[in-house]
């Protein structure tokens, strides 16, 4: 799993490519909480176009990180999702928290 990042405005965009899985899952905790605590994030943007599968470990990580967020009075969103991946993500009802947007320029403008 590749993890890059990347600062626009006052938004962190992080952007995964590979498989979220239980594999992957703990390194990906770690790496974003570590930025997330370092650069003092209140807006953060996942964007999930490089994601080819994702398991309910890829849930946990990002329920995680919607708690971290919402601990500091911020707002995480997810973008640029494919099909497969919000299949997944419509099963475990996490749009009910998350927003999700077509592409990171928009979750950008409305973060």
């Amino acid at each position: 799993m590749y993890i890059g990042f990347e600062n626009l405005e006052d938004v962190l965009i992080v952007s995964f490519m590979g498989e979220l899985d239980h594999h992957s899952a703990e390194e990906v905790r770690v790496k974003v909480d570590d930025r997330i605590d370092r650069d003092n994030i209140k807006k953060l943007v996942i964007d999930f176009s490089g994601v080819t599968f994702m398991d309910s470990s890829g849930i946990g990580v990002i329920i995680g990180r919607y708690k971290k967020m919402a601990l500091r009075k911020g707002n995480i969103s997810i973008a640029a999702i494919n099909k497969n991946i919000k299949r997944v993500f419509e099963l475990s009802g996490i749009f009910k928290i998350i927003k999700v947007y077509e592409n990171i320029k928009e979750a950008v403008q409305f973060s």
